[in-house]
């Protein structure tokens, strides 16, 4: 059973279902929302290499990922077209992953609801408990101060071509 408590997994271990056991109805939701999510868009994304946003959207990418990047100072990371704001996307989004001081989680949770966006993903270190608990009212799965790339990783192991 999904709570709002389990639905947001930012402070606790929820993986309730190792990857292989075959039991999709026991996945965890963050299993089940990797498993069937395609586009992310990546707020705060940065052109910039070393930046812990650039390596993650490119592992996203490889891992067949469409990613949007939303950040008002860039044009064009990891070869797409950026918006500057999520009110900018042209289609549906299925992830927000949020790169930004936690202070601005609030404002950006607010345009994740507003354009439909089925799950929103605090990185580490980005906590915002009311927007979580706005985003969660909202109906979308919410996950707070955990990385999508360590995360994705332990359930699917891209593996290098």
């Amino acid at each position: 059973m999904t709570t709002p408590e389990s639905r947001e997994t930012g402070h606790e271990n929820s993986q309730s279902a190792p990857e292989n056991s075959g039991n999709h109805a026991a996945l965890d939701p963050i299993t089940e929302i990797l498993r069937t999510s395609r586009v992310i868009a990546v707020v705060g994304l940065s052109s910039r290499r070393f930046r812990p946003s650039y390596g993650v959207a490119e592992y996203l990418q490889r891992a067949g990922y469409k990613i949007i990047p939303v950040n008002p100072a860039e044009t064009e990371v990891l070869g797409v077209r950026a918006v500057a704001r999520l009110e900018d996307i042209a289609g549906k989004v299925d992830i927000v992953d949020i790169f930004r001081r936690s202070e601005a989680v609030a404002e950006i949770v607010d345009a994740a609801i507003g354009i439909g966006a089925r799950a929103v993903w605090m990185q580490e270190g980005v906590i915002h408990a009311g927007a979580a608990e706005k985003a969660r009212q909202a109906g979308l799965v919410v996950v707070m101060d955990r990385c999508i790339l360590k995360d994705h990783m332990k359930r699917f192991r891209l593996r290098e071509d």
